[in-house]
């Protein structure tokens, strides 16, 4: 998926969660602004950020003189000092960063970044713990993506529907489940809005859209 054109993003905190995250939108065409209050850091990042500064996201000021007021995001990954992490969302949202994204460590911590106006909270070892969770208890399982409200999309390796058609399946009528993308083996891209006497193949890969509990009644 190409990136937003244009799109800049600070990144306050480079350890694991945000030296990665940066790597990963620069390699997706984004130009990332970086931040850590460690040296040593900020020296590991030069060679893939054109624009990465070791200063302290807590201080208002040099947050305006580095631009990030002129963001439309930023990122707030700083690691386990939850006072570093409160202090550098109040100010990034007081500079006026429409979309502020943070990184939180607990519930209590979540809790207090979404009343100083966070604009999305993730859990990384939340995430990745549930994302094995399902590997481990969905057989054929290759991603699970939660969307919220109980709807999920999940990918499927297909194994005993093989030689069956979608609508042989019926998915939509007996599980209230829509298939809303198959990949052949060979194939490096979805095609989407399947048809519905197209024949599945064993490894063939479908995107399948619905309650979560109603995923986890299917064996593909």
């Amino acid at each position: 998926m190409a990136a937003k054109k244009g799109l800049e993003v600070g990144i306050v905190g480079l350890g694991k969660f945000g030296s990665a995250l940066a790597e990963r939108l620069v390699e997706m065409k984004v130009t990332v602004i970086g931040l850590d209050r460690s040296e040593s850091r900020v020296g590991a990042m030069r060679d893939i950020l054109e624009h990465v500064y070791h200063a302290d996201a807590t201080d208002k000021a040099a947050l305006r003189q580095l631009g990030f007021g002129d963001l439309t995001h930023a990122v707030v990954s700083s690691g386990h000092s939850l006072e570093a992490s409160v202090l550098a969302t109040l100010n990034l949202k007081e500079l006026g960063v429409p979309q502020v994204w943070c990184k939180a460590i607990s519930e209590e911590h979540e809790k207090i970044l979404r009343k100083l106006g966070a604009d999305f909270v993730v859990f990384p070892e939340q995430y990745v713990a549930k994302q094995i969770a399902h590997h481990l208890a969905v057989p054929g399982l290759v991603h699970y993506f939660p969307l919220g409200s109980g709807v999920a999309l999940q990918e499927v390796i297909v194994e005993k529907w093989a030689g069956s058609t979608l609508r042989d399946l019926n998915l939509t009528n007996r599980f209230h489940l829509q298939v809303v993308g198959i990949k052949r083996p060979d194939e490096k891209d979805y095609s989407y809005i399947p048809k519905a006497d197209q024949v599945l193949n064993v490894g063939d890969m479908l995107l399948i859209i619905g309650a979560e509990d109603r995923l986890d009644r299917i064996e593909s």
